[in-house]
């Protein structure tokens, strides 16, 4: 298992977890403002480079 699928089921399964403990709005506010919080935590040089190579894996 490659190292970015196993962060992917590490996520799926909290998620699931969440959902079931939690109310579905704080669940779904979790998850995505984990994501957004980490991205708006990245400096200006590092947000680029993260653009620039997602938009290389789209051209793919």
């Amino acid at each position: 298992m490659s190292r970015n699928a196993k962060i992917a089921a590490g996520g799926v399964a909290a998620g699931i977890i969440l959902w079931i403990w939690l109310p579905w709005w704080a669940a779904m506010l979790i998850v995505l403002g984990v994501p957004a919080a980490a991205y708006l935590a990245l400096d200006p040089a590092q947000r680029r480079r993260l653009r620039r190579v997602t938009r290389k894996e789209i051209g793919r």
